[in-house]
């Protein structure tokens, strides 16, 4: 696995940190020091990067805002957001403006290379090309009012598509739909869709529920449902 990665660090310990694991791995690496240099040198080269690391908290221009120039450059390439910030709503502001991964400081380099691999792997199996019409299987999951097809990544809710799912959404939302009415606690959630031990960042699993939840309801699916103190499940038996 060959990545040239944009590093959007100014903390110059963290990012020669990074950078000693990422030529570790063998991975190349460009470092922007503020929000202005990230933004400029990825119009520069954006077909050049395999994937952005990005603090939150920049001079000259936040993460924020870099993540929306940068995805209004690239609607695919991955970004993994870093911050010191830790709660719910700087999660969901991070993933809602487009960022894959949310990474929390301090973190473990190993851990964070364990999430470059994998997310780099997804999106790799996304973008290879798709079978032919007359080859492409059917939905696999099909309920009262949900199709869901895999390969296609493709979701209709009684006929109408659901758009606009990252990875992680439409991969929540297949794993539980495949066992409608069971609970899933956090836990599983994180084993079972991201892969790898993701270090107790529960509210990274709330997170994304919430986002998903808000593009089913777009078109009517209030099939998401909370079970207080153990996690959550997926039911449409009352969808309508």
């Amino acid at each position: 696995m060959n990545l040239k990665i944009l590093m959007v660090e100014d903390d110059n310990s963290v990012a020669e940190m990074m950078g000693m694991f990422f030529k570790k791995e063998g991975w190349e690496q460009d470092i922007a020091v503020d929000g202005v240099e990230a933004v400029d040198m990825f119009k520069k080269n954006a077909d050049k990067y395999d994937l952005i690391t990005l603090d939150l908290n920049l001079p000259k221009k936040d993460g924020i805002q870099v993540a929306k120039e940068v995805r209004a450059i690239s609607p695919t390439v991955p970004i993994i957001m870093l911050t010191a910030r830790g709660s719910e709503s700087d999660q969901v502001l991070g993933l809602g403006i487009g960022a894959d991964e949310y990474v929390t400081k301090p973190f473990s380099p190993i851990a964070l290379i364990a999430r470059i691999k994998a997310l780099h792997r997804r999106v790799m199996m996304e973008e290879k090309p798709s079978l032919p019409q007359e080859t492409k299987q059917d939905y696999e999951i099909e309920t009262e009012h949900l199709k869901i097809s895999k390969s296609r990544r493709e979701v209709l809710f009684d006929g109408q598509p659901v758009t606009d799912l990252t990875p992680k959404e439409f991969d929540l939302l297949y794993t539980m739909a495949q066992k409608p009415k069971q609970v899933f606690s956090r836990d599983q959630l994180l084993e079972l869709v991201w892969g790898y031990e993701y270090y107790g960042e529960e509210r990274t699993v709330d997170a994304h529920i919430k986002k998903l939840r808000q593009k089913l309801e777009k078109v009517g699916a209030k099939v998401i449902q909370t079970v207080w103190g153990v996690g959550y499940k997926f039911d449409d038996s009352q969808a309508k």
